[in-house]
C-alpha cells in the first residue's frame, strides 16, 4: 500500500506537468500562433514555420501522450483498484459500468463522424449537440451505472481527454505533416487539411477547460455542489470563456 501511494503521487505530479505542457501549447497555437499567421509575409512563413512548428508540435503531441497514459494509469490505481468507482453499498461492476467505460474510451469514431458532417462545420451546432451528448452520458453514468460523484466527474474528463488525444494524433498531426512541408516549399497547403487541423484544434481548446474542472472537482467536495448539474454548468461557462478569449486573441497587437 505504501508503495502504491508513492506511485500515485508521482503519477499525479507527472500527469499534471505533462498536462500543462500539452494544454499550454494548445492555447499558444490557438490564441497566439493562429492570429499571428495572417500578418506574416510568404518569405517569413517559409523561414519561420518549418523551424518553429515541428518543435512546438513535438512537445505538444508527446505531452498529450504522457498526460493521457498517466491519467489512465491513475484511473486504474485510484478508481478501478482503489474502490472509488461506486459509493459504499451502492452499485458495482457489471454490464452498465462496462458499457459506460466503453463509451468513454471508444467515443472518438462517433465524435469524428459528427465533426466531419455538415453540422460539424458549425461550431455552435457542434457545441449544442456535444452538450446534449455529454449530459446524456453523465446522466447514464449516475442513474444506470451508479458511478460515484468523483467517478462520473473524472470519467467525463477522461472522455474529453480521449477525444482530444485522438484529435492530436489522428487528425492534427497527420495534417500538419503535409501542411508544414508545403509552407516550406512555398506552395499553398491543402485547404481541406488546414480546415481539419484548425477545426480539431479549436474543439480541443473548448474541451480543455471543462476537462480541467473534472480534474480538480474529482478531489473536491463542496456542500450543495455535488450535483451533476454543476458539471454541465461549468462546461457552458468554460465554453463561453474560451469563446471570449478567441475574440480577444484577434485584438491583441504587437509593438
Amino acid at each position: 500500500m505504501e508503495f502504491m501511494n508513492i506511485v500515485s503521487v508521482l503519477f499525479r505530479w507527472f500527469h499534471v506537468a505533462a498536462g500543462i505542457l500539452w494544454i499550454g501549447l494548445l492555447f499558444w497555437f490557438n490564441w497566439v500562433n493562429v492570429p499571428l499567421g495572417p500578418m506574416l509575409d510568404g518569405d517569413t512563413k517559409k523561414k519561420l514555420f518549418p523551424e518553429m512548428l515541428p518543435r512546438a508540435l513535438y512537445f505538444f503531441r508527446w505531452g498529450a501522450v504522457w498526460t493521457w497514459v498517466l491519467g489512465l494509469s491513475l484511473l486504474a490505481i485510484v478508481y478501478y483498484d482503489g474502490g472509488l468507482m461506486f459509493e459504499q453499498n451502492v452499485g458495482g461492476w457489471g454490464l452498465p459500468s462496462i458499457v459506460m467505460l466503453a463509451i468513454v474510451f471508444l467515443i472518438f469514431p462517433a465524435y469524428d463522424a459528427l465533426a466531419k458532417s455538415a453540422m460539424g462545420k458549425n461550431i455552435r451546432a457542434m457545441g449544442a449537440i456535444g452538450f446534449v451528448l455529454i449530459a446524456l452520458i453523465v446522466y447514464a453514468m449516475i442513474t444506470w451505472a451508479d458511478f460515484s460523484y468523483r467517478a462520473y466527474n473524472i470519467h467525463a474528463g477522461a472522455m474529453f481527454g480521449t477525444v482530444m488525444i485522438m484529435n492530436v494524433w489522428m487528425r492534427i498531426w497527420p495534417a500538419q505533416k503535409k501542411i508544414i512541408p508545403a509552407i516550406k516549399e512555398g506552395t499553398p497547403p491543402d485547404a481541406l487539411l488546414m480546415a481539419q487541423a484548425a477545426q480539431r484544434s479549436r474543439h480541443n481548446t473548448y474541451l480543455s477547460v471543462p476537462l480541467v474542472w473534472t480534474m480538480i472537482n474529482a478531489h473536491t467536495v463542496v456542500p450543495g455542489a455535488n450535483s451533476w448539474l454543476w458539471l454541465l454548468g461549468v462546461t457552458l461557462v468554460g465554453w463561453l470563456a474560451v469563446s471570449l478569449v478567441y475574440s480577444k486573441s484577434l485584438k491583441v497587437k504587437g509593438f
